[in-house]
C-alpha cells in the first residue's frame, strides 16, 4: 500500500456499506440486553453481562474501523484504469491458460463474501499485481511453488474476456 488513502472499488465500497450497517445493527441489538448497572443475580448472570458488553467493544472497533476506511476511500477516489493498486479490478490470466477477474483489497472479511475473487493486497499475487499494467506478466509464490500471471486488463476494461 501507498501509506497514503489507498482507493476502493464500487463492489469494495458495497460491501464496506453492506458490512457497516449490519454491524451497526448487532450492536444495537447487543447494546439493549445491558443493562447498565451492576448486575443483580449469580455469577453466570455477571459473566454473560460481561460477554455482551464485550461484544459492544469488539462490534464498535469494527465499526470504527469500517467508516475510517469509508473516509479514507473518498479522500483517495476512483481505482486507477491504468496501474493496478488497491480497489482495482483486474483481469489476469494464470499459467493453466484460465482467466479470473480479482479485486484487490485490503480487507480480507470482505473477500469471503463477494462473487467477484478478491486478493489481498499483501498476498503473493497481490504484492505481484500492485504497480504493473494490462499486458504485463508477474511471478509469485504459491504453496504449491512459483508461479505466474498475465494481466490482460486494469480498471473499467476488466472483466470476462472472451477467446
Amino acid at each position: 500500500m501507498s501509506g497514503g488513502p489507498e482507493p476502493i472499488s464500487a463492489e469494495g465500497l458495497r460491501a464496506v456499506r453492506e458490512e457497516l450497517a449490519q454491524l451497526r445493527v448487532e450492536r444495537g441489538e447487543v447494546a439493549a440486553t445491558l443493562r447498565g448497572v451492576d448486575p443483580v443475580g449469580d455469577r453466570a448472570d455477571a459473566a454473560d453481562e460481561l460477554q455482551r458488553a464485550s461484544e459492544v467493544a469488539r462490534l464498535d472497533r469494527r465499526i470504527v474501523e469500517l467508516e475510517a476506511r469509508l473516509r479514507e476511500a473518498e479522500v483517495a477516489g476512483e481505482p486507477s484504469a491504468r496501474v493496478v493498486g488497491v480497489g482495482s479490478t483486474v483481469n489476469v490470466r494464470f499459467d493453466d491458460g484460465t482467466e479470473e477477474t480479482v479485486e484487490i483489497s485490503e480487507i480480507a472479511e470482505i473477500a469471503e463474501e463477494r462473487d467477484l475473487t478478491l486478493v489481498t493486497f499483501d498476498s503473493p499475487l497481490g504484492k505481484a499485481l500492485l504497480g504493473r499494467h494490462a499486458g504485463e506478466t508477474v511471478n509469485y509464490d504459491t504453496p504449491a511453488g512459483a508461479a505466474s500471471a498475465v494481466v490482460l486488463s486494469v480498471g473499467a476494461d476488466a472483466g470476462p474476456q472472451s477467446g
